[in-house]
């Protein structure tokens, strides 16, 4: 979950103006690769071998 103080961090790297949805889109994407981190630390990945046979899947 992102905090105020995450949100503050990285609003200092924006432009001084921006768009509403550059906004949004950077906070998914910050989100998105915070849940991942958090999903690694708990070890809730999935194994490469899965992987390769879930992508098979996409291609058949």
């Amino acid at each position: 979950m992102l905090t105020k103080q995450k949100l503050k961090e990285h609003i200092e790297f924006f432009p001084d103006e921006f768009s509403l949805d550059e906004l949004v889109e950077r906070l998914i994407f910050i989100e998105k690769i915070e849940r991942g981190e958090k999903q690694s630390l708990e070890n809730d990945v999935t194994e490469h071998a899965q992987l390769d046979k879930e992508i098979e899947k996409w291609f058949k």
